[in-house]
């Protein structure tokens, strides 16, 4: 008796969850919100995936990211640049959110991204201060490189 491997795609947006399964086919919608992903992972475990992909997404993807990898299921976030070359290489020009998370399925079954160990609550709190720091140190900067060339008549 074969068993079939279970791949799953999520497309990470600010206010829904996209995902598929590939080779089934199936595809739902959950709200990204604690709720929702509450509700995913039940489902998630039912189908018993072997790869879970989603895509890095500025930080986005990060609740869920942690919520499945919790729960002890094969999840990774791969470089949204890779998922789109691999979208144009097998045809896939049109993007939405429902082809998206159909492209991350089959990217995980093809590509098969090694699932890395997820950062613990306290190293990913501080890999956000060290963005926030470094976000601000750049818009610093850049006002203080406009306040140089501003015209004379501006107080300085």
């Amino acid at each position: 008796m074969t068993t079939t491997q279970a791949f799953i795609g999520i497309d990470v947006a600010r206010d829904t969850l996209e995902v598929a399964s590939r080779p089934t086919g199936e595809h739902w919608q959950v709200p990204n919100d604690p709720a929702g992903i509450a509700a995913l992972l039940p489902r998630l475990r039912t189908l018993q995936p072997t790869l879970i992909v989603l895509e890095a997404t500025g930080g986005l993807e990060l609740p869920v990211l942690a919520a499945i990898g919790s729960a002890g299921l094969p999840v990774v976030a791969v470089n949204p640049r890779q998922v789109r070359d691999f979208a144009k290489a097998i045809g896939k020009l049109a993007k939405t959110d429902a082809i998206d998370a159909r492209v991350l399925a089959h990217f995980a079954d093809a590509v098969r991204p090694a699932v890395r160990p997820l950062p613990d609550a306290a190293t990913r709190a501080l890999g956000a201060l060290v963005t926030r720091r470094r976000q601000l140190v750049e818009m610093l900067t850049a006002e203080e490189n406009r306040h140089r060339t501003a015209p004379t008549a501006i107080p300085r």
